[in-house]
């Protein structure tokens, strides 16, 4: 009987082992989708880090397929029919056009966005933030929220201002819902805005001339990759060149000579997208995974621009400062 018992228990532990072995033997083939270059890989680095954080090690038990569409959204499509055709795990896409785009490409690969800077239900990426529906959830940087209170910040940075130049792309819809929010916001904080559309990139020294013109004071610039990739330094240069005090979305365009910022903590779309990634591989599927917010922002300020320009903070702003720049 005894004999038995432990044949059994050997029997029990090699079946473990065996099970254990087919777990840490599986690599899981994760597929990356965004619209940017491939030369600008911090938010892949960003997940790949949160995920070493979480027992992912590439090589060992995940790999990667990237797919960049260098800044032609019309690319994007044919990638991620790429990654389907691949048969990936799991898509993680960038921003809301690549997940509405993967949400196109695929009804059974589950999809991962780390970062829709507008809300993903108007977007039709999801049905709601609680009960995403179908293959997809993600991460919601609130965006088109935070270019209302940016007009804010400004606003109490230089309480005499009137009229505000807003950056926005309009070649891309995503940007509409941040430019229709600052709308809003203008209305309740008594300010009045131009509308500073760029829908070809040759057009910023004349976009920059027509708000002068019209009276612009100041400019905020709204949340979208293409500034940021591509067009960062030129727009920084404009606005020192035309001595207009400038809110970004982002802290690098301050650390680059830019006046201030505000906006969602960077990384910690990248730290949720990955929790979200490691349940969906261990089972979980995307419905039951509710959408999340951005809870942590960051509030930025130059002062050696401010000095450049002749711009006096008050110090009550420079209090909520989270960083200062000297």
């Amino acid at each position: 009987m005894r004999k038995t018992v432990i044949s059994f228990t050997v029997l029990l532990f090699a079946l473990c082992g065996s099970v254990d072995a087919q777990q840490i033997g599986k690599v899981y083939r994760v597929g990356r989708l965004s619209g940017g270059i491939s030369s600008s890989t911090f938010a892949y680095h960003a997940i790949r880090r949160e995920l070493r954080e979480l027992g992912y090690i590439e090589g060992k038990n995940i790999s990667f397929e990237l797919r960049y569409a260098e800044d032609k959204p019309e690319r994007l499509a044919a990638l991620a029919d790429e990654l389907v055709r691949l048969k990936v795990d799991l898509i993680i896409a960038g921003g809301p056009n690549d997940g509405l785009t993967a949400k196109k490409a695929t009804k059974t690969i589950p999809i991962v966005f780390n970062d829709s800077n507008s809300d993903p239900v108007a977007l039709g990426l999801v049905d709601s933030l609680a009960q995403p529906g179908g293959n997809i959830t993600g991460f919601y940087s609130m965006a088109d929220v935070l270019a209302g209170k940016r007009l804010q910040v400004l606003k109490e940075s230089i309480p005499k201002l009137s009229r505000i130049a807003v950056l926005w792309y309009s070649t891309s819809g995503i940007n509409e819902p941040q430019w229709t929010e600052s709308q809003v916001a203008a209305r309740q904080l008594g300010l009045q805005l131009h509308s500073m559309e760029i829908g070809s990139t040759d057009k910023y020294e004349s976009a920059f001339k027509v708000a002068i013109t019209a009276g612009s004071t100041a400019l905020a610039v709204t949340r979208t990759r293409l500034f940021q990739t591509t067009y960062q330094t030129r727009i920084i240069e404009l606005a020192a060149k035309y001595h207009l005090p400038a809110i970004y979305y982002q802290k690098n365009f301050v650390e680059q000579g830019g006046l201030m910022s505000y906006g969602a903590d960077e990384v910690e779309p990248f730290k949720r997208a990955a929790a979200m990634v490691d349940k969906i591989l261990k089972g979980i599927k995307p419905a039951a995974i509710p959408v999340e917010q951005s809870t942590k922002f960051e509030f930025i300020i130059n002062l050696k621009t401010a000095k450049q320009i002749g711009l006096t903070i008050p110090p009550e702003v420079l209090a909520r400062a989270t960083r200062l720049i000297k």
